[in-house]
C-alpha cells in the first residue's frame, strides 16, 4: 500500500543543536553570571530557545479547529471514465492520501464528544496535482449562501459578554434562517453523536463537476460509507467521555491504527447528467438538499484505507491545509454558491492561519513538480531561482495561453443580483427535514431526538424559544407538540421574556 513519507529535517541521533545548526552547550542551563547571578541576553541558546516557544502557537481554524487525521490510500475498483478522465479515479489507481476530521463549532481544546457536526476533509497526492474534498459527516449544511456563513460560525461560538456558549443564540440563528431545518434534523439525531470518527460516513455535501474525455460534463456528489458500520453514542454518554477523556476521538484514531486495525471508507458517488440539473425538482446545487437516491442511485468507485499515523501530530495535521479550490483536470466546481464561496475562503484562511507559502510545507506540497508564478512572500522555501517571474516572457520559461470555454465550466446568463436560487416546484425549507424526521428515523430515533432537542432548549428564552417550537412543528408537527410539552413540562414555561443581557 502507498505510504505518505514523513521523514521531517531532523536527525536525532546527533547532539542537539541551535537552529543555525551550531552544537548546543547545554539543553538545560542557562548563561549566567556565576551559579547564582542574573542571566545574559546575549545568552542566544536561551533567547532562541524562549521566542521560538513563544511562537509555537498558530492561529486555530475558525471552524475545524478541534481534530486529528491519518494517511492512507485510495484505491479505484470500478470504471468510471465514462465520466470523468481525473486519472486518480481510473480503475486500478492508487492515489495516497490525507484524511482529517473534525468538530465544527468546537476550540482546539474543546471535547471530542460534544454534540457538533463532523468535518471529513481529504486531500489525494495525484500524479496531476493535489485535489481536496472538504465535506462532513452529513450529507446538507445549515446555510446555501456564504455571506451567512461568517454568522452562523459566530453564532455557534461564544456570547461577547460572557464568552459561553450560548443556546439561544444558537437557536436564534437556526430559528431566523429555516433553511437549516434539514441539517438541523441531523445534528439532533443521532448521527450528531458519532461513536467514533471511524463509524460514521463522510460526504462532500457539494455537487461537483466531473469531464471525461469527451469533454462531456456530469454533476456529482461524492459519498465515503463506512466499513466499520455506523455507531453513535447516546447523550449520556457523550457527557460522560467529555469530561473523562476529551480527546477521546483522536485517541480511538490513532490507537486503532498503530494496532493494526486500518479504518476504512467505500467511495460511492451519484451521477446527474449535465442537462438534468436545469429542470430537476429541486435545486440541485442547494447545499440544504440532498438528491433522492431513486433518482441518481449511488454508483461504486473504490474505497480508501487509512493505514498511516501522522509521526508529528503539528506538522503533518494541524499544518495540513484543504480547500475545495484545489482541483484536478477532469473536475470542477458548480454553482453551488457555497461552494464558490468557499473556494476563495478556505485558502485565503489557510495563508492567515499558516502563511503565504503554505503550500510549500511538506504535507500541502504536491508530488508533483511545479511551475508557479507566484513569488516571494512570508517563508518561501521552493523558488524559481532566476527564472523570469512573469509571463509572457521570451527567455525560454513556459507559460500557458490558451484561450476560449473551458472544459469543466457550465453556462450562465443573467444580470447581477443579489437574492435566493430560483425555487422550484420541490424547494421548499422543511420538505427534506420532514422526511428525515418522519420517513427515515423511526419511533426510537424520534424519541431520542425529541429528548436531545426538548434538552437543548431548556436554557433558551423568549423569543426564540417560540421560535424554536414553531420551527420544529414546521419541520414535523407531531415532533414539535412533543418537543414543546417535554420543554413546558420541565419548566420551560418558566422562561423570562426578555434577554437579560439587554438591562
Amino acid at each position: 500500500m502507498t505510504t505518505f513519507d514523513p521523514t521531517g529535517d531532523t536527525t536525532p541521533t546527533i547532539p542537539s543543536s541551535t537552529e543555525n545548526g551550531a552544537p548546543r552547550e547545554s539543553d538545560a542551563n542557562s548563561l549566567s553570571v556565576g551559579p547564582d547571578g542574573p542571566l545574559m541576553l546575549h545568552d542566544v541558546a536561551l533567547v532562541e530557545k524562549l521566542a521560538r516557544f513563544d511562537r509555537e502557537r498558530i492561529p486555530e481554524r475558525s471552524p475545524h479547529a478541534k481534530g486529528s487525521g491519518a494517511f492512507g490510500e485510495l484505491e479505484i475498483t470500478e470504471d468510471v471514465s465514462q465520466y470523468t478522465k481525473a486519472g486518480l479515479f481510473q480503475k486500478g489507481a492508487k492515489t495516497p492520501m490525507l484524511a482529517r476530521f473534525s468538530t465544527v463549532a468546537g476550540e482546539l481544546g474543546s471535547p471530542d464528544t460534544w454534540r457538533d457536526v463532523r468535518g471529513f476533509a481529504l486531500k489525494f497526492y495525484t500524479q496531476e496535482g493535489n485535489f481536496d474534498i472538504v465535506g462532513n459527516n452529513t450529507p446538507v449544511f445549515f446555510v446555501r449562501d456564504p455571506m451567512k456563513f461568517p454568522d452562523f460560525i459566530h453564532s455557534q461560538k461564544r456570547t461577547p459578554d460572557s464568552g459561553l456558549r450560548d443556546n439561544t443564540m444558537q437557536w436564534d440563528f437556526w430559528t431566523l434562517s429555516p433553511e437549516s431545518a434539514h441539517q438541523v434534523s441531523y445534528l439532533m439525531g443521532d448521527r450528531g453523536l458519532p461513536k467514533t470518527w471511524r463509524h460514521m460516513n463522510g460526504y462532500s455535501s457539494h455537487t461537483y463537476l466531473w469531464v471525461n474525455e469527451a469533454d462531456e460534463k456530469f454533476w456529482v456528489k461524492y459519498h465515503f460509507l463506512t466499513e466499520q458500520g455506523l455507531e453513535f453514542l447516546t447523550n449520556d454518554e457523550a457527557d460522560e467521555l467529555a469530561g473523562l477523556d476529551g480527546d477521546y476521538h483522536r485517541r480511538d484514531l490513532f490507537e486503532s491504527i498503530s494496532n493494526g486495525d486500518f479504518p476504512s471508507w467505500k467511495l460511492e458517488v451519484q451521477i446527474m447528467p449535465y442537462e438534468d440539473a436545469k429542470t430537476y425538482r429541486f435545486n440541485p446545487f442547494d447545499l440544504t438538499k440532498t438528491w433522492s437516491k431513486k433518482d441518481y442511485p449511488r454508483i461504486p468507485v473504490g474505497r480508501f484505507t487509512l493505514n498511516q499515523n501522522p509521526v508529528n501530530h503539528f506538522a503533518q495535521v494541524e499544518q495540513a491545509a484543504f480547500s475545495p479550490s484545489n482541483l484536478v483536470p477532469g473536475t470542477g466546481v458548480s454553482p453551488d454558491k457555497m461552494l464558490l464561496g468557499r473556494v476563495f475562503s478556505y485558502p485565503d484562511a489557510q495563508r492567515n492561519r499558516l502563511g503565504t507559502n503554505f503550500n510549500q510545507l511538506p504535507v500541502n506540497r504536491p508530488v508533483v513538480e511545479t511551475n508557479s508564478y507566484d513569488k516571494e512572500g512570508s517563508m518561501e522555501f521552493f523558488h524559481s531561482g532566476n527564472a523570469p517571474v512573469y509571463s509572457p516572457n521570451s527567455f525560454g520559461r513556459s507559460y500557458q495561453d490558451a484561450q476560449g470555454p473551458v472544459d469543466n465550466g457550465w453556462e450562465s446568463d443573467g444580470t447581477l443580483v443579489r437574492q435566493a436560487y430560483t425555487l422550484r416546484s420541490d424547494d421548499d425549507d422543511f420538505g427534506q427535514a420532514h422526511t428525515l424526521v418522519r420517513d427515515v428515523m423511526d419511533e426510537g430515533e424520534r424519541e431520542r431526538l425529541i429528548e436531545t432537542v426538548s434538552g437543548a432548549l431548556a436554557t433558551v428564552i423568549e423569543p426564540v424559544l417560540s421560535n424554536a417550537f414553531q420551527y420544529w412543528k414546521n419541520i414535523d408537527q407531531e415532533v414539535g407538540e412533543r418537543i414543546e410539552k417535554a420543554v413546558r413540562e420541565n419548566g420551560g414555561d418558566q422562561v423570562p421574556g426578555a434577554d437579560p443581557r439587554s438591562e
